[in-house]
C-alpha cells in the first residue's frame, strides 16, 4: 500500500507480529502474520469480530499482556527504535510520555480513590518534572482543549462524580498532557450517548490535526470508522486479511470477510420492510482450533479447495488494497445471494391497520430526593422530586415496533421499566390488553405476566450462573403453563433452534456462552410464555455487527411469525430506523417527536431529533452529514427547565420572533401520518430544515 507521507518514516511499524500465550500443555498464538504501519497525523482503524485479536496487538505495543503472554516473532518499531525485547523500565518511559492509551472504560484508567486533578498532575510531575502549580495550570487548559464543562471544579472531584462521558474526556486529556506521537484508543466511545460519541470523535479529529498525532483506533463499529478514519485494517481470528484507505474498504471491500461485515450493517434509508441483514454464518475460531489453509474458509461463501489445503499471503492488489485472499480478484460482491434461510419474509399486511394493543396517556414517573439537611430529617423541608417521566402519550397497533431514542437521563428505560412493573407509576394510565397496568406488579393479573416480557442488555445480570440454559428458558413454561410438563423439554428446544443455537445448548451454563450466545438465551426466555408485547432495553448496543444482525433478524422472524409487538431502546439510530415501524423521541423525561419511522428521519424534524440525526456515525464515508453539536449536558431532571425542556441547548431558537416564549409550554405541531413535534417552532420553519445527511456519491 502506498504511503500516505511518503517522505516521513511512520510513528509505528508492525512487521509480521506473532503474539503467544503460555497455557496448560503449551502455547496458544492469539495474533500471527500482523503488519501494518501509522503515519503521523493519521487514524489508523483496526476493525473485526470480538476475538480477533485487536486489542491483543494494542497490548502487545504497550507490553501489558501479562504474565503468560509475550511477543513470539515479529517486530514493533516506534519512531525507529524496536520495542521488542526493551527493559520494563524504558518501556515505562515511554508509556504516557510518547505513548498514550485510552481504553474503552475510562474507569479502568482512573483511580477512583484519587482526586482527579491529582492523576492528571501526577503524568506532567513524573514525566516532565514540572512544579505541581505548573502542572495544575496545564491541566485546566487541556481539559478546555477537551470541551470540559468547569475544568477547575473538575479537577477536585473524584471519578464517581462526573459522567461517563466526562470521565471519557479526562482520560483522552490525561493522554495528551504530554503530546505523545501516538494515541491508542480501544473502543472509546461504544459505551458513550450517540451526542457524547460525536462530541468525542471531533475531538479526536481535531487532535490528529491540531497535535499531528498518530493514531491507532480500535472498534466494531463501521459507523464510526467512517467518521475518523485514513486508513483501514480488517483482523479476522488473529490475522490482517485486508489493508487499505477508508473509501477503498467502504465502498470497494477485497475480501469475503470485509464483504461480510458491510452486509451486517444498516444502510441509509433501509429498513426492514424493503432489506435484511445479513449475518456471516458461524463464529470466529479460537486460538487453538484455528483450521488449516486460509483461516476463513469455514464461514467463506467462495471457498474452494485451495482455500482448505493453502495458507493465502497478504499481497497487494494494483488498486493498492493489501488482502489475504486466493481469489479476491474473481469475486464480485454485487453477485453475492443470500442463502435461503436468510430471504426477506413477507410483510405482515394484517398488521397495518391493528388495533393498539398497549396506549399510554399522560404518564408520570417521580422519585422523591430524600435532602440531609435539619429540615429534611424531620420532615419539614420542601419535597423534591426527580422528574423521571413527564406526561408521556403513545399508542402501539399490534404487530408493530416502536423504538424510543434518546441520551442517556433521557427517561428511555423507566419507561420500560414503568410499562413491565419494576417501577410504580406517579400518575396517568397505562392500558395493556385493556387492563390497567399502572399499580403494584404484586396486583398484576398472572395473564398480564405472561403476555409482557423483557429483554435486558446485560443479559449476564439476568441469568443464574447455577443453572442450564435449558432450566432457565424452561422456568416461564411451567410458571405459567403455556405448554404441559412432558412437552416443555422439547417446547425449550425448539426455542434454541429458532435462535439458532440448538439442542447442545440445554444442557451447558451461562459461562459457557459468548455474549451474542447469552442475548439469544435471553430473548428466547423471553419469548417461552409466548408474550404479546417484549420490551428490549438496549439488546443490541454492546454486540459486534455480525451478532447484532443475526439478532435483529431473529426478532423481526419472531414478530413476523408470532405477530408480536416490540419497544425497542438503542443509542444506534441507524439501528432503529431499520428496525422500528414507529419511532418515539424523548428529552428529560418527555416525548418531543414521534410517528413513523421514515417521517421522522427526514425534515420535518423536531430541533432535538436533528441534532441526534447529525451525531449519528454513517457507515459510508461519501455520505455528508450537517454538524450540529448540542451545547452543555441534559439538565438536571430534579429542576427542569419550564415551558420547553429542551430551549436551555437548542441550536433552531434563535429562529423564534420571541426565543423567551421557550419558557412556556411548546404546542402539539401535526403533520400527518401520526406524525408529531412538540415545538414552538411553526410548521413552516420545521418543514424549512435542510436533511440531516446528504449522499456525496
Amino acid at each position: 500500500m502506498i504511503s500516505p507521507n511518503p517522505e516521513m518514516p511512520p510513528v509505528l511499524r508492525i512487521d509480521n507480529l506473532a503474539v503467544a500465550y503460555k497455557v496448560r500443555g503449551g502455547e496458544v498464538e492469539a495474533v500471527q502474520n500482523v503488519t501494518f504501519e501509522i503515519y503521523r497525523g493519521e487514524t489508523h482503524a483496526i476493525v473485526g469480530e470480538s476475538g480477533c485479536g485487536k486489542s491483543t496487538v494494542a497490548w502487545a505495543i504497550v507490553n501489558f499482556l501479562g504474565a503468560n503472554g509475550y511477543v513470539k516473532r515479529g517486530s514493533i518499531k516506534f519512531q525507529g527504535q524496536e520495542l521488542v525485547g526493551r527493559s520494563g523500565e524504558d518501556l515505562r518511559r515511554l508509556r504516557g510520555d510518547q505513548i498514550a492509551m485510552v481504553y474503552q472504560d475510562p474507569m479502568q484508567a482512573l483511580n477512583p480513590s484519587m482526586l482527579l486533578g491529582d492523576q492528571m498532575k501526577e503524568v506532567l510531575t513524573v514525566h516532565r518534572g514540572m512544579s505541581d502549580e505548573e502542572a495544575q495550570e496545564r491541566c485546566v487548559k487541556m481539559l478546555e482543549r477537551v470541551y470540559m464543562p468547569d475544568p477547575a471544579n473538575v479537577m477536585q472531584r473524584y471519578p464517581h462524580q462526573i459522567s461517563g462521558g466526562q470521565q471519557q474526556r479526562v482520560v483522552i486529556a490525561m493522554a495528551l498532557l504530554n503530546n505523545p506521537a501516538l494515541l491508542i484508543m480501544d473502543e472509546p466511545t461504544t459505551a458513550l450517548d450517540v451526542t457524547v460519541e460525536a462530541a468525542v470523535l471531533d475531538l479526536i479529529a481535531e487532535l490528529r490535526r491540531d497535535f499531528d498525532t498518530a493514531i491507532m483506533f480500535i472498534t466494531h463499529n463501521l459507523g464510526v470508522v467512517a467518521r475518523v478514519a485514513n486508513r483501514v485494517g480488517v483482523m479476522y481470528a488473529g490475522e490482517m486479511v485486508e489493508r487499505a484507505t477508508v473509501e477503498q474498504i467502504y465502498h470497494h471491500p477485497q475480501h469475503p470477510y470485509t464483504q461480510g461485515l458491510m452486509r451486517c450493517v444498516p444502510r441509509l434509508g433501509a429498513d426492514k420492510s424493503t432489506s435484511l441483514l445479513y449475518p456471516i454464518r458461524g463464529r470466529v475460531p479460537p486460538p487453538n482450533n484455528r483450521p488449516a489453509g486460509c483461516i476463513y474458509h469455514p464461514r467463506c461463501d467462495y471457498a474452494r479447495d485451495r482455500c482448505r489445503e493453502e495458507r493465502p499471503s497478504l499481497r497487494q492488489l494494483p488498486s493498492g488494497t493489501l488482502v489475504r485472499c486466493h481469489f479476491s480478484e474473481e469475486i464480485d460482491p454485487a453477485l453475492w445471494k443470500p442463502s435461503e434461510e436468510l430471504e426477506l419474509p413477507k410483510a405482515q399486511a394484517e398488521a397495518q391497520d391493528a388495533e393498539p394493543i398497549l396506549v399510554v396517556n399522560n404518564l408520570k414517573k417521580y422519585y422523591p430526593v430524600s435532602g440531609s439537611g435539619l429540615k429534611d430529617v424531620l420532615g419539614l423541608g420542601r419535597k423534591r422530586f426527580v422528574k423521571a417521566l413527564e406526561n408521556v402519550s403513545f399508542a402501539v397497533p399490534k404487530g408493530k415496533t416502536l423504538g424510543v431514542v434518546g441520551e442517556s437521563g433521557c427517561g428511555k428505560s423507566t419507561l420500560i421499566k414503568t410499562l413491565i412493573g419494576l417501577e410504580d407509576a406517579t400518575e396517568g394510565k397505562a392500558e395493556f390488553l385493556g387492563f390497567d397496568i399502572t399499580g403494584e406488579i404484586q396486583q398484576r393479573d398472572l395473564r398480564l405476566i405472561q403476555e409482557m416480557q423483557m429483554v435486558f442488555q446485560n443479559p449476564d445480570s439476568t441469568m443464574n450462573p447455577s443453572y442450564t440454559i435449558g432450566q432457565q428458558i424452561a422456568r416461564p413454561m411451567l410458571r405459567f403453563g403455556t405448554v404441559p410438563k412432558d412437552q416443555v423439554r422439547s417446547e425449550v428446544i425448539r426455542l434454541l433452534d429458532a435462535m439458532r443455537l440448538g439442542e447442545s445448548y440445554y444442557d451447558r451454563l451461562p459461562r459457557q456462552l459468548s455474549g451474542g450466545e447469552k442475548q439469544r438465551v435471553g430473548i428466547a426466555r423471553a419469548l417461552a410464555s409466548r408474550p404479546d408485547l417484549v420490551l428490549c432495553d438496549e439488546p443490541v448496543s454492546a454486540l459486534d455487527v455480525s451478532v447484532q444482525a443475526a439478532i435483529l433478524n431473529l426478532l423481526m422472524e419472531v414478530q413476523h411469525t408470532l405477530g408480536t409487538t416490540l419497544i425497542f431502546i438503542a443509542h444506534d439510530l441507524s439501528v432503529v430506523r431499520f428496525f422500528s415501524d414507529y419511532v418515539a423521541v424523548m428529552y428529560l423525561g418527555q416525548i418531543v417527536e414521534i410517528g413513523p419511522a421514515e417521517a421522522i428521519y427526514s425534515p420535518p424534524y423536531h430541533p432535538y431529533t436533528e441534532a441526534l440525526l447529525s451525531a449519528v456515525p454513517v457507515p459510508d464515508p461519501s455520505v455528508k452529514v450537517k454538524h450540529i453539536r448540542l451545547e452543555g449536558t441534559v439538565p438536571s431532571a430534579i429542576s427542569p427547565p419550564s415551558g420547553c425542556r429542551f430551549h436551555t441547548r437548542c441550536p433552531r431558537r434563535s429562529l423564534l420572533p420571541d426565543p423567551e416564549v421557550c419558557q412556556s409550554e411548546p404546542p402539539w405541531r401535526s403533520f400527518g401520518n401520526q406524525h408529531r413535534i412538540y415545538c414552538h417552532l411553526s410548521p413552516e420553519t420545521l418543514s424549512s430544515f435542510d436533511p440531516v445527511m446528504t449522499t456525496g456519491r
